[in-house]
Parts: C-alpha cells; structure tokens; sequence
C-alpha cells in the first residue's frame, strides 16, 4: 500500500438548484487549478431564504487532495 500525504483546502459552492448541484460546481471548478483530489467532506449547509422558498444554496466543504511525490 502507498502512503500519501494529503492536503486540504476549503471551499464554498453555490447553486440555485440543490445542494448537490453546489457540491458539483464546488468540486468541478476545484478539479480545474488543482491536481490529484481524491475526496470531500460537507462542513455545512446554508443558503437563502427568498419570497418564503429556498433561493439559493451554499455548502462548504473541504476537499483533500495528494501531494506530489518529490
């Protein structure tokens, strides 16, 4: 088995649609600037309450990715 070393870094995504919805767009834009992300966990769920209904969602969560072997 190989051991690695794992950074994490924080994140908030946000989404009109759903909670998953801001995960994606969370994980997706993440995947675009940083290398080997492996998993994630949901730190909190909040959004806005908008004319009685949920009007947008956010959701912070930290991702954990691999350091570069050097």
């Amino acid at each position: 088995m190989t051991e690695h070393v794992y950074k994490l870094v924080e994140l908030v995504g946000t989404s009109g649609t759903s909670v998953s919805d801001a995960i994606q767009n969370a994980i997706t834009r993440a995947t675009t600037t940083v290398r080997n992300v492996k998993w994630f966990e949901v730190v909190q769920v909040r959004g806005e309450v908008k004319d009685g209904k949920v009007g947008h969602y956010q959701v912070t969560l930290k991702i954990g990715f691999t350091l570069d072997d050097g």
